[in-house]
């Protein structure tokens, strides 16, 4: 597997994220890869090293407040911000690779913010990797949570509350998995009410999706034991879009982080010979 360079990113408010690149030479095209709510860059290195191995320059950046990042942990001022950030790493990636465009892949949380971002910005993005993505969540905060989350907005939106997925069974069955994101000290296990008000109006973006101008392919890749997100609702979203490039990957024995599966192998081959072969 081949390691990435950390190195800085800088964000066009000045903020300085972390990011993991991989750079082959000569390289095929461009991948950015966003993780999950929780997770960080760390988590998919396994993934994005065969996506380098098969020639593509690939951008997995911490989300800022996140992963390698200190600063303003759990924290996103706006829905504008977290979308700005995602094209400050893409226009990063493509001035690099010196592409027109660039595939996309987003898992969980990280899959809303790809599906945003194609939104904003359709010429710019080659393909849409989605796996397990956050589009409709199983999970969600309480309606006393919800209410807390409510009156901070106006009070004191940079309160913190617990991500609702502080268990590492929504993640994985496999205990050797489970005792890495029990023991990881970099996991976010908690973010700010203007976090999560950014999080909500992403679901607008989604929802308004098929409107988009979006028509590059998407490939969508589900576990059948996810606890953490809907599958039929997700699906019922692709088959609703007016694209024709569409394809559906089923793990029927696999949790929601595919790429904690005992066996991950079929996973990482499917991601990486679908973006290989557009």
């Amino acid at each position: 597997m081949s390691r990435p360079l950390i190195d800085t990113l800088r964000l066009s408010d000045g903020y300085h994220a972390r990011a993991r690149w991989w750079r082959p030479p000569n390289p095929r095209g461009a991948v950015l890869y966003f993780h999950g709510i929780q997770s960080h860059g760390d988590w998919y290195e396994a993934s994005a090293s065969k996506l380098a191995d098969a020639g593509f320059t690939v951008l997995l950046p911490d989300r800022r407040g996140s992963g390698l990042n200190q600063r303003d942990r759990g924290h996103v001022d706006s829905v504008e911000r977290a979308v700005n950030d995602a094209n400050d790493a893409l226009n990063s990636l493509l001035a690099e690779t010196h592409q027109s465009s660039a595939h996309v892949v987003g898992v969980s949380w990280g899959g809303k913010l790809a599906v945003c971002l194609a939104s904003q910005l359709p010429q710019k993005i080659a393909s849409l990797s989605l796996i397990a993505p956050g589009l409709f969540p199983r999970v969600d905060l309480t309606t006393a949570e919800k209410f807390r989350v409510g009156l901070s907005l106006l009070n004191d939106p940079d309160r913190i509350f617990d991500i609702p997925l502080n268990s590492p069974e929504f993640f994985t069955a496999n205990p050797e998995r489970i005792r890495y994101v029990n023991n990881d000290p970099l996991m976010l296990r908690q973010v700010t009410a203007r976090f999560l008000l950014a999080t909500r109006r992403m679901d607008r973006i989604v929802a308004r999706f098929k409107t988009s101008g979006y028509n590059r392919p998407i490939h969508l890749m589900l576990a059948g034991h996810d606890r953490v997100i809907h599958n039929d609702p997700t699906r019922n979203w692709l088959r609703a879009l007016p694209i024709a490039g569409v394809k559906v990957s089923d793990y029927p024995d696999a949790h929601h982080t595919l790429e904690f599966e005992p066996d991950p192998a079929p996973f990482i081959h499917d991601l990486t010979s679908w973006i290989t072969s557009l």
